[in-house]
């Protein structure tokens, strides 16, 4: 495009973006004014979600194409500017959005050692992108290619390589998606009140309707809008909640002055008596678990047979139908086998154990690491593990930042090299306006909690704790379990996915801020979802299906094809999340490790070593991603407990948990590459397909 047309196109993007940030500043308005003029609750939440998704969908169908290039690469003339902006949103994702504040919470700074984190995601993926600045993203876009499996077939030629990779991109991308899925369900219920599984497929609608007809050129307008919401949503809480504890609404700025109030409500509830006794009560409850788990047939069937006399007493005294009905329904939810006893028994001793510790079996949230360097042996150990997967996290995010075929692709939009340079640089920028409010988001919530909901009457709760508990019981979990009717902190647990979505309520904010964020939320999970999908769909026909068709097939037919393939991945994609496997954040976490060790060790090898060579890279994907694999399916939770029991921690190889399995795929795939390629003569490289 020319300097002038391009300065001329640039200028009417910039007039669209600021009339669209106007009119969702309007809408926020509008309803707020609607709220306090009496709206109910209850319609927030649907309009909120209908009028995102609507505008989403709008972008969809103005964007709908089937030229080849505008539906991979958006005809390669995004200014870095708004591709920066599409990338932010992209990389945002339910993860970072929902999970991320969530994860500083739960494991503070520098996590736990069993559950590495806090501080590794924001260092990690921001790392990472320093990774793609510098040695990938210009590389790539000077080749002009259309996915991350044309570099392999265009550097190392055969099918293998561009298979292998194909392979690898759907793995990891579906591994990923599945979680976004997971948080669009997730919100989609929150807002309109539906169940889980049918705001899943409310959520995957509007996935459909900004990919499925534009395919990138769509996606990226799509993730524009989709971050000034996301932004808004973030920014208007966390503002709120620094002006409401420090009278200062720059967040990052003044947050840190809340750990040492932090740190003395840890001691004063640590030393509390109705917290040593919520602790005991849970310490003895996990013996109980544990004592069943000796004899679990013998204690299945005790329980079965005191529910089924229960039930029979009732019915000798002609008892309330009620009370009947709730005691079948009590026998119906016993576990069906001992099979099913084991996993659920040990889940819940596991679970018991955790909140018996101080602090309901939440870390010191500005430790630097667990245990101490200087105390005993064990605390030497703890404190050793707990730094080890925390620099092993951080490596597997930032080595798998630089190996998302999705993130990659973005870079494939921009008009050349300089702009991808550029891009990558707007990227950071975007995302470090949200990131570097994470951090503050959490200490300042973990404050509100111990110094506001701790101690408060349960008559007294605010209604988010049972609105969030009817979604899904593992975000909220309360218990009066000493049954004095006052909330100690051990009795309340927060899973990670909603202590940022819970925010605006727990800070007295107006509920259509509540909306906002959920929106936001809801908009970051479509972001990636639609990135995501896109990257598996051209994976699945591009660089799988056409390669070994017989017939070629026209570049229209190419795309309608992509399009279908893309409508089953989102089909099955919904159906693996309606199963609620795992945190939006293990799940994302474990697609990088596997992005890692599957792409980049080979992919940098072959952009700067002449002497990789096809069978090496063949070899070193291969070594990478099964390494990878292996370490996860064998030492993760979900398998170890379907095997009737979790694995001892020693099983662990020095201790590096699963999530960062990469940590040993990375150095495999790149051991395998450099050794087979070194027993190969040198190949023959195109001068043309080296930058």
């Amino acid at each position: 495009m020319p300097e002038p047309a391009a300065s001329a196109y640039q200028q009417r993007l910039h007039w669209i973006l600021a009339a669209y940030v106007a009119g969702v500043l309007l809408f926020l308005g509008a309803l707020a004014a609607a709220e306090n003029a009496g709206l109910a609750r209850h319609w927030i939440g649907p309009i909120f979600l209908f009028s995102t998704v609507m505008v989403y969908a709008a972008i969809g169908v103005w964007g709908r194409t089937s030229d080849p290039g505008e539906y991979y690469v958006a005809g390669r003339r995004i200014p870095p500017m708004y591709n920066g902006m599409a990338s932010a949103a992209d990389w945002m994702s339910a993860a970072s959005f929902i999970s991320l504040p969530g994860a500083l919470y739960l494991q503070g700074f520098s996590g736990t050692p069993g559950q590495a984190g806090g501080l590794a995601y924001l260092l990690g993926w921001t790392g990472g992108f320093c990774l793609v600045a510098i040695l990938i993203a210009p590389q790539l876009r000077a080749l002009k290619l259309y996915t991350v499996a044309d570099y392999f077939q265009m550097r190392f030629g055969g099918c293998w390589p561009r298979r292998l990779a194909a392979l690898a991109a759907v793995a990891c991308s579906f591994t990923y998606v599945v979680a976004q899925i997971y948080g669009v369900g997730l919100i989609a219920s929150r807002l309109t009140g539906v169940q889980f599984e049918i705001g899943i497929m409310l959520g995957l609608g509007g996935v459909l309707l900004c990919s499925f007809l534009g395919g990138m050129r769509a996606i990226t307008w799509t993730q524009v809008s989709q971050y000034v919401v996301l932004l808004l949503a973030f920014l208007i809480p966390v503002s709120w909640l620094a002006w409401k504890q420090f009278g200062n609404p720059l967040a990052p700025l003044v947050y840190g002055a809340q750990m040492p109030r932090i740190a003395a409500l840890e001691d004063r509830l640590r030393d509390d008596p109705a917290e040593q006794e919520v602790a005991g009560l849970y310490r003895d409850r996990a013996l109980g678990w544990a004592q069943r788990l000796q004899d679990v047939d013998a204690a299945l069937a005790r329980d079965r047979e005191a529910a089924q006399e229960r039930i029979r007493a009732m019915r000798a005294r002609n008892a309330d139908v009620g009370e009947i009905v709730v005691a079948s329904r009590a026998l119906a939810t016993l576990p069906r086998d001992a099979r099913d006893a084991r996993e659920r028994w040990t889940r819940a001793q596991r679970e018991d154990s955790e909140r018996a510790q101080a602090l309901g079996g939440l870390p010191p949230h500005a430790t630097p690491y667990a245990g101490d360097p200087h105390g005993s042996p064990a605390e030497q150990e703890a404190f050793e593990l707990s730094r080890r997967n925390f620099l092993a996290l951080m490596f597997c995010l930032m080595v798998g930042t630089a190996g998302l075929p999705h993130l990659l692709t973005r870079y494939y939009t921009v008009p050349g090299v300089r702009a991808a340079r550029s891009s990558v640089a707007w990227s950071l920028v975007f995302i470090a306006v949200l990131y570097s409010g994470a951090p503050a988001l959490a200490a300042m919530v973990k404050f509100e909690v111990m110094q506001h909901l701790a101690g408060s009457h349960f008559d007294t709760l605010p209604d988010w704790i049972a609105q969030w508990a009817r979604v899904d019981p593992s975000l909220v979990s309360i218990e009066d379990i000493n049954g004095d009717g006052i909330l100690q902190f051990g009795e309340l647990r927060l899973g990670a996915d909603v202590v940022m979505l819970a925010a605006p309520e727990l800070a007295g904010l107006p509920y259509v801020v509540s909306g906002l964020v959920a929106a936001g939320g809801l908009a970051a999970a479509l972001s990636t979802a639609d990135g995501l999908l896109l990257t598996i769909s051209n994976a699945l026909v591009r660089d799988i299906a056409l390669p070994e068709m017989r017939r070629p097939l026209s570049p229209e037919q190419r795309v309608i094809l992509t399009k279908f393939a893309l409508l089953a991945v989102a089909m099955v994609a919904a159906v693996a999340a309606a199963v609620r496997s795992a945190e939006i954040l293990s799940l994302v976490s474990a697609s990088f490790s596997l992005a890692g060790s599957a792409f980049v060790p080979v992919m940098l090898l072959g952009l700067f070593w002449r002497r990789t060579s096809r069978a090496g890279a063949v070899a070193g994907m291969l070594a990478g991603l099964l390494v990878a694999l292996y370490y996860m399916l064998v030492h993760g939770t979900g398998l170890r407990s379907a095997l009737g029991g979790l694995a001892p921690q020693g099983a662990l190889w020095w201790g590096i948990q699963p999530v960062s399995a990469g940590v040993f795929g990375v150095p495999a795939g790149l051991a395998m590459a450099v050794v087979v390629s070194l027993l190969q003569p040198a190949p023959a490289l195109k001068p043309s397909t080296v930058s």
